[in-house]
């Protein structure tokens, strides 16, 4: 009998429509519920929500299906995927119990109970659960490389010299300065905060610097002491005569991890890492792009559970961003690190290597085609490379995004118009006389004749936005400085599915949540804000024991407008007589004194017919004279109908009667 079992038991597991069937409930029907576990019991945790949560595994966001895998792997929840095993128990059971009642029912019902709990359910529940992990790590994964995208086409404030300050408390803040290309040039270590409070000592050696070398730009690391620091180096600029100085708050994510990263160490060698992660700030705030770029994309940290996610998938994603950013802002050949030229499409890093080496050998570039005089680039990597690579040279072309393919095409563009290559670049006026059709071939198309001309029209266009600096209030710097209905501004620095993290300087982000990011319904968070934006915040709730920020964008915003309400329909009004009797049209006065609405219950009194119903006359059994045996009396017929019809003569009216004399005579009078 165990035999007969196994059998049984190993039939039912192996049957295909039994494990879909279970499949396409659990993924339909199931929910994931999580509780928490013995230790978190009672305690304040930020997966507190999660300590009694159910939600359908169809609808369950991305979000909260990876936050409450990270409270499983930290202990504090337990999770499991529920169904209704006693409704699919029952189903399996009719399924293969083929006669009822039998002495092998029993044993039967066994063998579907435990194929079911001890096998088709762990492991479907498995499949389904790593079913809806990998669906929360595409979305988590597109979540990072959207925020990604946004934090590596920030604002660059430009090719200007910029002094760079990791702020720090009890060990001071440490300065860097480097000039209009990024290059290192002197570094210096102040005490202005508590205990030491050297404010006035570290104000001359600030402005020492900045005068020494010309750098009236701060960039000041958002980490701990951002604020207070901040209030320092703004007390020293307002003593800056002469000079537009500013200083701008910069997102410091991923500093740290360059600054003791391989490829720090070789882009500055004997610089101490406090001082190469003050460089890399200071960088940052000219070209975020530029410098971004040499850090682990997974450093910078502006997605949602990026270390829960697949990690192979995630690199490559990122990966493919980067490139995306790079090439859309495109590289200068004369300036761009071998850490930015990897990125340009079509080059590998051993060939940046040779790019540079080749660079640093004749001077600087000249053209796009001497490129292929570096060991590496081949024709098919310059075909590839060259639409993506600036050069200020020879040729005026080879700054814009038109590829050395299309060069004779607007050759002959300029000599269609009289005019050189130089004059026709930015000519919006002489481009738009321009004949396109004329210039279509084989090999050239409408679109990218339409594209080259926008390029000519709008050369060297960067796609990314304007620099502006943030204003901060002063006297908040911390959590315990916030008050509810305080107004601030800040800056997005993560956009999540749930809503986005504002910094408004108080080393603790706060939490715009989806509800309140615009006046109306917004699906996702990147419709409204995106990484870098600078945006004005309302405080809602402080929590300053977690410490936990709400704050909204809503509360700011003007109300909509409400959009005014279709009028209602009305019946067109009834189209006079064409003619009276003698062919004439019915005078006007005649149609004005028709009776309006407010007359027709004056109207309805006036004729006989249409007396109320309880006047109506009675049979000698108490019934109206046109009520039907065993009808309602709601249900009484019109007695004066027929006469109606009968006064416009014709056919119809004759038929209505003899229907009506033979009702008469059926029911009786």
């Amino acid at each position: 009998m165990d035999g007969a079992l196994h059998i049984l038991i190993e039939t039912i597991n192996t049957d295909a429509d039994v494990r879909a069937m279970i499949r396409q409930r659990m993924s339909k029907e199931g929910s994931i519920a999580s509780y928490s576990t013995k230790n978190a019991e009672g305690t304040k945790t930020k997966f507190e929500a999660y300590y009694n949560f159910s939600e359908a595994a169809v609808k369950i966001p991305s979000h909260r299906l990876l936050a409450i895998q990270r409270g499983v792997k930290d202990g504090v929840l337990r999770m499991e995927l529920k169904i209704d095993d006693d409704k699919t128990l029952a189903e399996l059971g009719a399924r293969f119990l083929k006669a009822p009642g039998t002495e092998f029912e029993p044993i039967i019902r066994q063998a579907v109970e435990d194929a079911y709990r001890r096998h088709l359910r762990p492991s479907i529940e498995s499949e389904v659960m790593a079913a809806l992990h990998e669906r929360a790590d595409l979305e988590a994964i597109r979540v990072f490389r959207e925020n990604a995208q946004n934090l590596l086409l920030a604002p660059p404030a430009g090719r200007i010299p910029v002094v760079g300050i990791v702020p720090g408390l009890k060990n001071g803040c440490m300065l860097a300065v480097v000039d209009a290309s990024g290059a290192y040039l002197e570094s210096a270590a102040v005490f202005p905060h508590p205990p030491q409070n050297n404010a006035a000592e570290a104000e001359i050696v600030l402005l020492a610097l900045m005068q020494k070398h010309q750098a009236f730009a701060v960039a000041i690391g958002n980490g701990a002491g951002s604020r207070e620091t901040a209030a320092f180096v703004k007390a020293a600029l307002a003593q800056v005569k002469g000079h537009e100085a500013f200083s701008a708050l910069v997102n410091e994510a991923g500093a740290s991890a360059y600054a003791s990263s391989k490829i720090s160490r070789e882009e500055l060698p004997n610089v101490e890492t406090n001082v190469r992660e003050a460089i890399s700030i200071a960088r940052r705030l000219q070209d975020p792009l530029a410098e971004l770029v040499k850090v682990e994309p997974r450093s910078i940290g502006v997605g949602q559970y990026q270390h829960d996610v697949n990690q192979k998938e995630l690199r490559e994603g990122l990966h493919r961003t980067m490139v995306s950013c790079v090439n859309r802002v495109g590289v200068d050949l004369n300036t761009a690190s071998v850490y930015l030229l990897r990125y340009a499409s079509g080059l590998l890093p051993e060939t940046a290597k040779n790019i540079i080496e080749y660079r640093t050998k004749i001077g600087a570039f000249t053209s796009r085609q001497q490129l292929n005089e570096v060991s590496g680039v081949g024709r098919r990597v310059f075909e590839q490379c060259a639409g993506f690579i600036r050069v200020a040279g020879e040729n005026p072309l080879d700054m814009t995004a038109i590829h050395p393919e299309a060069y004779p095409i607007v050759e002959r563009i300029a000599a269609s118009l009289g005019l050189s290559l130089a004059e026709i670049i930015g000519n919006e006026e002489a481009l738009g006389k321009v004949d396109l059709a004329a210039f279509v071939d084989e090999t050239t198309g409408m679109q990218t004749l339409l594209d080259i001309r926008n390029e000519l029209v709008r050369p060297q266009c960067d796609p990314r936005p304007a620099f502006k600096v943030p204003k901060y209030i002063e006297g908040v710097n911390s959590v315990t400085d916030l008050e509810d209905g305080m107004e601030l501004e800040g800056v997005v620095t993560n956009v999540t599915d749930f809503g986005a993290f504002v910094d408004v300087g108080v080393h603790q982000d706060g939490l715009v949540h989806l509800s309140e990011l615009a006046n109306r319904f917004v699906r996702e968070a990147h419709e409204v804000v995106k990484v870098g934006d600078v945006v004005k915040v309302k405080v809602l709730k402080v929590d300053k024991a977690q410490p936990r920020i709400s704050l909204s964008i809503r509360a700011l915003l003007p109300p909509p407008e409400k959009k005014p309400r279709p009028e209602p329909r009305r019946r067109p009004a009834p189209a006079a007589p064409a003619a009276s009797g003698d062919g004439q049209a019915a005078p006007a006065e005649a149609r004005s004194a028709r009776a309006s609405h407010s007359e027709r219950p004056a109207r309805r009194e006036q004729r006989p017919e249409q007396r109320d119903r309880t006047e109506r006359p009675r049979r000698d059994d108490g019934r109206p004279r046109t009520q039907r045996p065993g009808k309602p009396t709601g249900k009484s017929q019109r007695p004066a109908a027929a006469p109606r019809h009968e006064e416009k003569g014709g056919g119809l009216n004759t038929l209505l009667a003899d229907q009506l004399a033979a009702l008469k005579g059926k029911f009786g009078s």
